[in-house]
């Protein structure tokens, strides 16, 4: 029976259907007299719109803004002081602040039709001046997104604990850090089909998402309807890494169009639309500088990050999340005792940014575990020592750090130890020194992290944004056959919900996993919640799960006494049986007698049955934190730029695993993600905000052959307030990678004086750097007034 439990290395139930091509995704949806839909969308960054033409033949197939008569705009706004709203128009009004920006919305009867119609339109535009850059959109002489803000900046926020405490440190170290806009590249792109029922007054919505009733909720603000008046189903999800955690424009046109055509209408993403114009992740910039006694030890931190927001504030996260939480959590989970953080939430006519897989941790990691590695160089120590030195101790734990993040439980310090323990640094140091037969360099590089996931509702309200976690509620319901309905408001997009929430219910109620049905993604059955972000499901869902199942657990102890003809106190529950001294009856005999003969049962059995609604908080709902060591080898070629992953070992905690095979899945998915953004995935722009990278010829991601498999080695420190000791661990192997990846080429490089400070590190970029570096030789090879 534990084979099915929580901690079970369980093969998933949805893979039966997924990997045999039974899935459901948007796309694979047909409804009767269904048509398609392309967008025509801005080619230009920033312009005005003085004109839109329409082909007098297809008037009644093409809408523009002026047609959307109620239709509001979206608006994700935060209560955090100084914010400045944008309001983002489902079609665009005055002006396009973006390139792919929504201009007018074409129908045909197939996507092909759709797509002639589109390019028939011809858009009368007025070119102005693109912000391109985050740094120079904050200068007085930068061009407006939102002319009346007065300036390009969505939040200013500032942390200052003690920093003057610092500045007499022996070693300063100072670096301008930078991270390149990526895209998130989900196997599946967005997609959307609507259709409305006159009968019942309700619009119906298919959506790839991550929350579809939060969704629901948006499209409820920007068309006016009851939330009754509003279905949104998310079936299969081909991935998800936050691009599907917000509102589409897309959705809500498509909602509208279908409320004015009355036929169900779709729009399915192409790659070009999701690179081009859908939104981006992690365009970070940090000028920071770490101060540190000569041992290594850290006296403080001084930051100053900006965060490049594009052009609207994305409902319902708002641009203000990502640069917010890097002043909060920059300092990691690293012990000192002066920190100064200012941040810029900056707008540029560049799509909205989102939370990515990780959110801000990723470029935050990158900054301070850079600096680290600087530190160590400087005071002639191993990196390692240098964290040991600053890592919290587990005898410190519960650990309130320097920005009051509370730290509910771990051990840091022997993470570390066990990475080390499967590397050999003496005989690497060894080899480094006496060189590669090839030419190439050796490094070796390490970071560490910490992951504060299942946020909950005082986090949130701390961040005023408009999606505010609560009590995360869960259905369970008994069938008359003695099986489980799970509703949970949560989504899955590959993180196995149907297999890891079935091993929940195991563990309470026996009842066997293929006879547990998981329902999820149904705004119409399911319970409310935010859906599936911050690595919160297992936490919150998994909470809610076991709360409903004990109460489903205590009814059926109750009708299983009376069946017995004992005392409730006298029976107990095991297996899926209630079981008394002398006899036993099983849930399938319960629910018969339940649903079928209730004239066995008394009058006072519990009126609910055998089905429940529980809703789930952690004792303390500041967040769990999990964390993870991680620990590479790399060999560069300084004649090609080329990176070489040699090995790689991660140590992470989730707490109580409830399957450790799925978690491995998560952490090899996050590897390659992480992979992907320290070596290779870049959207760069040029100065008119043009993107660069529109297919897949030009972003790149990796593949097979540059993800090697990874060493991993599972901690389980329980967290102390959530149910079986379970920590969110979701995003965690995307947050390490980048991070440990550069300070390995860094390690590589150091004998040539050359430093990356810029991800992804490229071929390009590591023959600047070493270029740079053998110029600053030469410069200072030259004595002042002499000609070189």
């Amino acid at each position: 029976m534990a084979e099915q439990g929580v901690g079970a290395r369980l093969l998933r139930k949805e893979d039966d259907r997924l990997m045999r091509g039974r899935g459901e995704f948007v796309a694979d949806i047909r409804l009767a007299g269904m048509q398609d839909v392309a967008f025509v969308r801005s080619p230009l960054a920033h312009a005005r719109i003085r004109g839109i033409s329409i082909p007098p033949q297809y008037k009644g197939c093409v809408f523009t803004a002026a047609d959307l008569d109620g239709v509001k705009p979206i608006r994700a706004v935060s209560a955090l002081p100084g914010f400045k709203i944008s309001e983002q128009p489902v079609l665009a009004t005055d002006k396009v602040r973006q390139v792919g920006e929504l201009v007018a919305m074409c129908v045909g009867r197939t996507r092909a039709e759709a797509e002639d119609i589109a390019a028939s339109v011809e858009l009368d535009l007025e070119e102005l001046p693109a912000v391109h850059d985050m740094l120079r959109a904050r200068e007085r002489s930068s061009a407006l997104v939102h002319e009346h803000w007065g300036d390009n900046v969505f939040l200013e926020a500032f942390v200052d604990v003690n920093i003057e405490k610092a500045f007499d440190a022996p070693i300063k170290v100072t670096r301008e850090i930078r991270t390149a806009r990526q895209s998130m590249a989900p196997l599946e792109g967005r997609g959307v089909v609507a259709s409305w029922s006159s009968r019942l007054e309700q619009l119906t919505v298919y959506t790839a998402a991550q929350m579809p009733h939060i969704n629901r909720t948006g499209l409820s603000g920007c068309l006016g309807l009851d939330h009754g008046n509003i279905r949104v189903i998310s079936p299969d999800v081909g991935g998800g890494f936050g691009y599907k955690g917000i509102l589409l424009p897309e959705e809500v046109c498509l909602s509208w169009l279908t409320m004015r055509c009355g036929h169900p209408v779709r729009w399915i993403e192409d790659r070009r639309e999701h690179l081009s114009a859908g939104a981006n992740c992690r365009e970070h910039h940090y000028l920071i500088t770490g101060y540190a006694d000569r041992d290594g030890r850290l006296r403080g931190i001084d930051c100053e990050a900006t965060v490049d927001s594009g052009a609207y504030s994305s409902y319902p996260f708002s641009a203000c999340l990502e640069a917010a939480q890097v002043a909060s959590i920059l300092p990691g989970p690293y012990d000192f005792d002066a920190y100064r953080c200012k941040t810029w939430s900056v707008a540029t006519n560049k799509c909205p940014i989102l939370p990515y897989r990780g959110v801000a941790r990723t470029g935050v990691c990158f900054a301070i575990e850079l600096v680290l590695d600087a530190i160590a160089r400087e005071a002639g120590i191993e990196p390692h020592e240098v964290r040991f030195r600053n890592l919290v101790r587990p005898e410190q734990m519960p650990f309130d750090n320097i920005t009051k993040k509370h730290f509910d439980s771990g051990d840091y310090p022997e993470a570390l130890r066990r990475a080390l323990a499967h590397f050999d640094l003496p005989a690497l140091r060894a080899r480094q020194a006496k060189g590669e037969p090839d030419g190439r360099l050796l490094g070796f590089g390490l970071s560490i992290y910490c992951e504060q996931a299942a946020h909950g509702t005082s986090v949130y309200a701390g961040w005023g944004i408009p999606m505010v976690p609560g009590h995360e509620q869960a259905t369970a319901r008994v069938t008359p056959d003695g099986g489980l309905e799970l509703r949970v408001g949560v989504h899955s997009h590959g993180q196995s919900l149907e297999t890891t929430l079935a091993q929940v219910a195991f563990e309470i109620l026996g009842i066997d996993t293929s006879k547990v049905k998981v329902i999820l993604g149904d705004t119409a059955v399911t319970p409310y919640s935010t859906g599936t972000w911050g690595s919160r499901c297992m936490v919150m869902a998994g909470g809610a799960v076991a709360s409903a199942c004990r109460e489903i657990e205590a009814r059926a102890r109750q009708i299983g006494a009376s069946l017995l003809q004992v005392k409730f106190e006298d029976v107990r529950f095991v297996d899926g049986k209630v079981i008394s001294a002398t006899s036993d009856v099983s849930m399938h005999d319960i629910a018969r007698a339940w649903y079928l003969r209730p004239q066995d049962l008394p009058s006072d059995v519990h009126r609910g049955g055998l089905e429940a609604t529980v809703g789930y908080k952690p004792e303390r709902d500041s967040g769990t934190f999990s964390y993870a060591a991680h620990a590479v080898t790399v060999a560069v070629d300084p004649e090609l730029g080329d990176v070489e992953i040699l090995d790689y070992m991660i140590v992470e905690d989730g707490g109580k695993l409830v399957n450790p095979m799925v978690v491995d899945g998560q952490i090899y998915g996050g590897l390659a993600q992480g992979i992907g953004t320290a070596l290779y995935e870049e959207m760069p722009f040029d100065t008119n905000g043009q993107p660069l990278a529109t297919t897949f010829a030009d972003y790149l991601l990796p593949g097979p052959t540059e993800v090697p498999e990874p060493r991993l080695d599972h901690m389980e420190t329980l967290a102390p307030y959530t149910e079986f000791g379970v920590k969110g661990i979701g995003e965690g192997g995307a947050i390490a990678p980048p991070a440990a990846i550069a300070n390995a080429v860094n390690d590589a490089l150091k004998g040539l004086g050359a430093e990356l400070l810029y991800s992804p590190i490229t071929p390009r970029r590591v023959l600047e750097s070493i270029a740079a570096a053998r110029a600053r030789r030469t410069s200072a090879a030259i004595p002042v007034g002499a000609q070189p």
